[in-house]
């Protein structure tokens, strides 16, 4: 009987780190939000990934990576969407049009067999600023993923609405947070369909 408690109080206390630790839905933005409901901060996101046994996906595009690197915990790049075409324009948004990536689901489910997961494992997302991490969340949740967070600040953060930095991602996020990343990227990280 006295065991039978202290299971019950340690998945409890499993339950309630969890918790603590899942960054206020109600401070989510529209944009950013999920079907699932399962948050983390750029911080937290680190924490969990230093800690457990997750998948860490950077679902930006390759270019973004390649450019402006990538945390030194993700797992791999697999990118939520690409820039499908060089010369296709946005001209509502202003910037090259990115398309659906049709590999996503099935990468994604690749590299939970090499890190030895599953559907059920844990699993974190992080774009740019956490609406792409979003709707990549929403799109494993439709296939059936249960345990999928969405990194709300993203690798670069929010973008300043006033004062020297306005327009600029300096709000949150993995770098100006600090958190490790690198600019040299692993090929067996890499996207390389």
């Amino acid at each position: 009987m006295k065991n039978k408690w202290m299971v019950v109080l340690m998945a409890a206390c499993a339950v309630t780190a969890d918790v603590a630790l899942a960054f206020d839905a109600a401070k989510v933005p529209e944009v950013k939000r999920t079907q699932i409901g399962l948050y983390l901060s750029s911080a937290e996101a680190y924490d969990v990934a230093s800690k457990e046994k997750v998948l860490f996906l950077d679902v930006r595009t390759r270019a973004e990576v390649n450019f402006l690197g990538m945390p030194t915990v993700a797992d791999a790049n697999v990118p939520y969407m690409e820039i499908d075409n060089m010369y296709s324009w946005d001209e509502k948004k202003g910037v090259f049009k990115l398309e659906p990536n049709s590999d996503f689901v099935t990468e994604v489910q690749d590299r939970l067999k090499q890190k030895g997961l599953n559907q059920h494992s844990k699993i974190i997302v992080m774009c740019r600023s956490g609406d792409r991490s979003a709707k990549a969340a929403d799109l494993l949740a439709k296939v059936g993923f249960k345990n999928v967070y969405s990194v709300v600040d993203g690798y670069e953060g929010d973008v300043a609405k006033d004062g020297d930095h306005k327009g600029q991602r300096v709000v949150n996020g993995w770098r100006n947070s600090n958190l490790p990343w690198t600019y040299s990227l692993a090929k067996d990280k890499m996207y390389l369909q």
